[in-house]
């Protein structure tokens, strides 16, 4: 790369001269990094690149997908690919979509004050401490609506200061609002109706049978809808 411009890092004290253009995944790759965490769809869609920076000469803490960022000079990161909130079991299907429901499982939500640090440091720009709000409300719509982009890369989680599991409640949210509030579509309904009913099991008895390159074949040649 000759006429490539390039910037210098630091990662974990360790300094590294990568081109300009690369996004921080990529740069930790170029500096010699091999990525076992911390790295899994590279497409901003996984959450698994979670990563924290300083830039020099900047008291600000930013927080970031490390496939989505382009790095920049004087970057000081590091990598957060996994934070263990706590996530307890339970059965959805004993529970109701209400605000008691979610405090009978995160029973900490009840500790939120407010201070919106979970909306900063989102690298969705998701309106956190909203979502959680809905959730001591029980409006739950509200909570699946305002969380549904959550990628749960687990960064609110690390820089909440009452220690709330912000991606966990949501996603209980999302699971109360699908089995409870969410009107059922009655073609889905239909469909399952049939599967229950056994009317596929033949075709799908013939596809189970099938050679791999064959079944490969008819993949490919499938009748499917127009883009």
């Amino acid at each position: 790369m000759p006429n490539e411009d390039f910037v210098t890092i630091q990662v974990m004290e360790r300094s590294a001269r990568v081109p300009a253009s690369l996004t921080i995944v990529k740069a930790l790759e170029y500096a010699g990094y091999k990525l076992t965490r911390g790295v899994g769809c590279r497409a901003g869609f996984c959450g698994a690149c979670g990563t924290v920076f300083r830039l020099k000469g900047d008291p600000k803490l930013n927080y970031a997908l490390a496939c989505q960022t382009v790095v920049q000079d004087g970057m000081y990161l590091a990598q957060i690919p996994f934070f263990p909130g706590q996530k307890p079991a339970y059965d959805v299907t004993k529970l109701t979509a209400d605000a008691q429901s979610i405090l009978g499982i995160y029973e900490e939500t009840i500790k939120c004050f407010g201070c919106n640090t979970c909306t900063k440091s989102c690298p969705q720009e998701l309106e956190v401490m909203d979502y959680v709000s809905a959730a001591l409300r029980g409006d739950i719509a509200a909570l699946a609506d305002l969380s549904f982009d959550c990628i749960m890369c687990g960064l609110c989680v690390a820089r909440c200061p009452a220690e709330l599991v912000p991606p966990h409640i949501a996603l209980l949210g999302r699971r109360l609002y699908g089995r409870e509030v969410q009107p059922k579509a009655p073609d889905l309904q239909a469909r399952i109706a049939e599967l229950d009913a056994g009317k596929y099991q033949d075709e799908i008895a013939e596809l189970k049978a099938m050679p791999a390159e064959e079944l490969k074949q008819k993949y490919i040649t499938r009748d499917i809808e127009p883009v």
